[in-house]
């Protein structure tokens, strides 16, 4: 082929699509099948296949099994510490001489502090942590963030305050409803974060916390200070082993929902 002129092309003689020849040699390696890769795996997942395969993720196991049975000891040991009737033991008289003196006349202070567990306080903080899982499309995250400190609730109100039956006033105080429940979301959000330095930064401020808002509750009479500190104790326990159960049923959910191996898919389940 010759250009207008009568000169040689200078692109090549064998043009018939007005590009360059190309041969595979300068292409990237593909499979030579389309079932080369597992079905579900990381190089045939889309964005949102890849984000809704359950807990791709999860938080070290040895660590948080050290953790929940920490907390569990510690809530279970120290109703070992009350007198008949469930009264306040020799520790929770001490840190209530502490706290009345400084508090009682100005019980706005007291109110402020306990806000850090308020219910609604908390449901936002709970809400604020699924909306943003659920931004990122992480749909397992979102409603293990939602469900764990729920069910933990549950299981604190229904089995362990009758269990233990503490009575303070007209209900059963140990442990701190409200105190398992700020724990168990916080504690909750941490597992499930995968940034190290938030989840450092939400421990410290969450620590923080939960010391004024046992305080604030102390002060105003709602919780001695063995209900606080047993309820930071079951709540992390309970969190921790909800978050598991979670991540157990999640993974046999999406393994269930697999694409099992057919005829020409390459892939074959061993």
């Amino acid at each position: 082929m010759s250009t207008a002129s009568g000169a040689p092309d200078p692109f090549g003689t064998d043009r018939t699509t007005g590009r360059n020849p190309r041969t595979d040699t300068d292409r990237p390696e593909v499979p030579a099948t389309s079932g080369a890769y597992p079905p579900g795996s990381a190089a045939t997942a889309g964005p949102a296949d890849s984000r809704d395969r359950g807990p791709t993720h999860t938080a070290d196991p040895v660590t948080t099994a050290i953790t929940a049975a920490t907390g569990a000891t510690v809530a279970a040991t120290i109703p070992l510490s009350f007198p008949p009737g469930g009264g306040p033991t020799t520790f929770d008289l001490a840190v209530n001489d502490r706290v009345d003196p400084r508090l009682d006349p100005r019980p706005w202070i007291a109110e402020v502090l306990s806000l850090a567990t308020n219910t609604g306080v908390v449901l936002a903080l709970l809400c604020g942590g699924a909306a943003w899982f659920a931004w990122q499309r992480r749909w397992w995250e979102s409603a293990t963030m939602v469900s764990v400190p729920e069910a933990a609730v549950a299981v604190n109100a229904w089995v362990l305050k009758p269990l233990w039956s503490r009575p303070l006033h007209d209900y059963l105080a140990y442990p701190s409803g409200h105190t398992v429940h700020m724990v168990a979301v916080v504690t909750t959000l941490v597992l499930l974060l995968r940034s190290v330095r938030a989840r450092a930064v939400i421990v410290v401020l969450a620590a923080a916390a939960w010391c004024g808002g046992g305080i604030g509750m102390i002060a105003l009479d709602y919780h001695l200070a063995t209900d606080v500190i047993g309820g930071a104790a079951t709540g992390i326990a309970l969190a921790i082993t909800l978050y598991w159960v979670a991540v157990y049923a999640g993974r046999r959910r999406w393994a269930r929902s697999r694409p099992g191996p057919g005829p020409g898919s390459g892939y074959c389940r061993t």
